[in-house]
């Protein structure tokens, strides 16, 4: 089974500035990761190829980095990453006129994580990534968008998994 996700955000700004954001992940200076909302972003060493971490139960390690351009990182078989063969990533896009800050998950799995990520890990995902391209919209815009919300599914996730806590 596939696990094919995609956020992305449009910015009228130079790609060198978006770039910034990418490298600022993990960092005490990240100011793209939601982490005010979300497990934050933590690796052994600081970013590069071979770094190894995740961000609360999902678990991973850099397996290509491009400072300001391209952070990828492959799912290490183990804990809520168990079962997904793939990779997913921050890419930044030069447009003509824009630049496209993207986050792609990319991932084969059986129906049994299939499912787990349809109806739980996805929709968290989903919001963790629209909160994160909040914040670059925080950042890079003049008038920021008003924040994405959570839905109900993901808030009562969220309140599950804070009583389990």
């Amino acid at each position: 089974m596939k696990i094919y996700n995609i956020h992305e955000r449009k910015f009228h700004v130079a790609p060198e500035k978006v770039g910034t954001l990418i490298d600022s992940l993990a960092s005490k200076d990240d100011r793209l990761w939601p982490k005010d909302n979300w497990p934050p972003m933590k690796f052994d060493i600081p970013i590069g190829v071979g770094a190894k971490g995740g961000h609360g139960p999902i678990i991973y390690s850099i397996s290509e980095y491009i400072p300001g351009k391209r952070i990828a990182f492959v799912f290490n078989n183990s804990d809520l990453s168990k079962g997904l063969d793939g990779r997913h990533f921050f890419e930044v896009v030069p447009r003509r006129k824009s630049v496209v800050l993207r986050h792609v998950v990319d991932a084969d799995c059986n129906l049994k994580t299939w499912l787990k990520w349809h109806a739980f890990i996805g929709p968290l995902h989903d919001a963790l990534l629209e909160d994160a391209l909040d914040n670059a919209d925080k950042e890079l815009s003049d008038h920021p968008k008003k924040p994405s919300r959570w839905n109900l599914w993901v808030r009562f996730l969220r309140r599950i998994m804070s009583r389990k806590r």
